[in-house]
């Protein structure tokens, strides 16, 4: 019942979404339960992953920019379970990222917070690795990059429920991954290595959002996002 409920939202949300005026919600999201995490205008909501205020100029021309923002915009709530849906435009050899589940924002020693996190990767590729767009970073490749060509927008859904993990670029499930088959440290579950050091199935459940910088140029808009298990009527 749950998967059924959550396919019929996704699939609303789909078919609104090419109408739908670019950092608003529609009356339909909103009975739905969609959360507006960028305004359009401001950066109220966001932080650096050390809690700080962020300027201003992150938001500009009704898009959300996460370059030179010590490392990642942070949305200030904690998500567990939820939908997110957003649209991305990337620069030349950009390379971005959106961060779920990050936890806690206090970096390990000689670690970056990306380590406290599981990162949706956005870059400049056509290959389809993975450090390539759709994938979950050194965890999971993409089964294609269906990222269109730098400058035109794309739009990104990610599917976080309970270990799995669903990645759909610009309408096309690329990944779906289930944390708990990561149960052996440092390892994915084809026996390979990646660079964390840690089963992922133990990874915390809950944790921030965020758009990474990278030393480019990534904007991002209509960043919106649903809560699972949905609110009933």
């Amino acid at each position: 019942m749950k998967k059924c409920i959550l396919s019929l939202a996704t699939l609303v949300a789909t078919c609104l979404a090419g109408n739908a005026q670019d950092n608003h919600l529609s009356p339909r999201e909103k009975a739905d339960g969609w959360q507006l995490l960028f305004d359009g205008k401001t950066t109220r909501g966001w932080m650096s992953p050390k809690r700080k205020p962020l300027p201003e100029s992150h938001a500009r021309d009704g898009t959300l920019n996460p370059h030179r923002c010590d490392y990642m915009l942070t949305h200030e709530k904690e998500w567990g379970d939820f939908i997110l849906s957003l649209d991305f435009r990337i620069s030349l050899k950009c390379n971005s990222g959106v961060f779920i589940r990050t936890s806690p924002l206090e970096a390990k020693p000689g670690k970056d917070v990306g380590f406290n996190g599981l990162e949706v990767a956005i870059d400049d590729t056509t290959t389809a690795g993975y450090h390539d767009t759709g994938a979950l970073y050194d965890l999971a490749k993409p089964s294609v990059n269906a990222m269109k060509p730098v400058g035109q927008w794309n739009h990104m859904r990610l599917v976080c429920d309970g270990p799995k993990i669903t990645i759909e670029v610009n309408g096309k499930v690329v990944n779906a991954i289930d944390l708990d088959g990561f149960d052996k440290v440092g390892l994915r579950p084809d026996g390979s290595s990646h660079k964390f050091g840690v089963a992922l199935k133990t990874h915390p459940r809950k944790g921030y959002i965020g758009l990474q910088d990278h030393g480019s140029n990534c904007w991002y808009k209509n960043i919106k996002a649903l809560p699972i298990p949905l609110p009933m009527p």
